[in-house]
């Protein structure tokens, strides 16, 4: 009896013991992204008038509602007397994105460059690469950086890309890539790539 309850017990605990999830439940897409910069204002005109952003809403400025709290760093991780105005732009069929403007103390105001921790840049699809690259070497403020490259060899062999800064120094890059590219040969995994307009939706 007890040899059989021991043995009973064995067998059922692994199968009924919980077991946590290999990663985030719900966790499917990506909302939005979101970016601090010096001029709220130039930065939406230059997203909107030059990059073809809509602008969803503005809202702020966002503060800590007691003078003395600490709801800023708890919440943002930012100083306690910081205040923040936002804008939520649409960026063509996939991006939300969020731009924030700081006032306050300790802040620093310096771009990171992409080797820096905490680097970054937003990539761009463009449907007509050369058309984008004159558009923007012609934009006031804007500076490409180096050449428009295309992708030799490799797993996106036949990419074209170029990167850029903002008028207030942030990078971003223009990218435009064949319909197959050699990685697909390789994986299931299929990157997002828009479609041209001409093209309707696919599988």
């Amino acid at each position: 009896m007890t040899t059989a309850s021991a043995e009973s017990t064995e067998s059922t605990t692994p199968a009924t013991a919980p077991r946590r999830p290999p990663h985030a439940p719900g966790v499917r897409a990506v909302h939005h992204i979101a970016f601090t910069v010096p001029d709220l204002d130039e930065a939406v005109a230059f997203f909107t008038d030059v990059l073809g952003a809509e602008t969803a809403y503005r809202t702020g400025p966002i503060s800590d509602p007691d003078p003395g709290g600490d709801w800023m760093r708890r919440q943002l991780g930012v100083d306690p007397r910081a205040t923040a105005h936002i804008a939520m732009l649409r960026l063509g069929p996939t991006l939300n994105l969020e731009l924030f403007q700081y006032s306050g103390p300790g802040r620093r105001r310096q771009m990171p460059r992409n080797s820096d921790w905490g680097g970054h840049h937003l990539a761009l699809w463009t449907d007509d690469f050369d058309a984008s690259v004159r558009h923007l070497t012609a934009t006031p403020g804007v500076r490409m950086l180096g050449e428009p490259q295309q992708v030799g060899e490799g797993p996106i062999r036949g990419t074209r890309w170029v990167y850029f800064t903002t008028p207030w120094g942030q990078h971003l890059e223009l990218v435009h890539a064949p319909g197959h590219q050699p990685y697909q040969d390789h994986t299931p995994v299929r990157l997002y790539q828009p479609q041209a307009p001409h093209e309707g939706r696919g599988s």
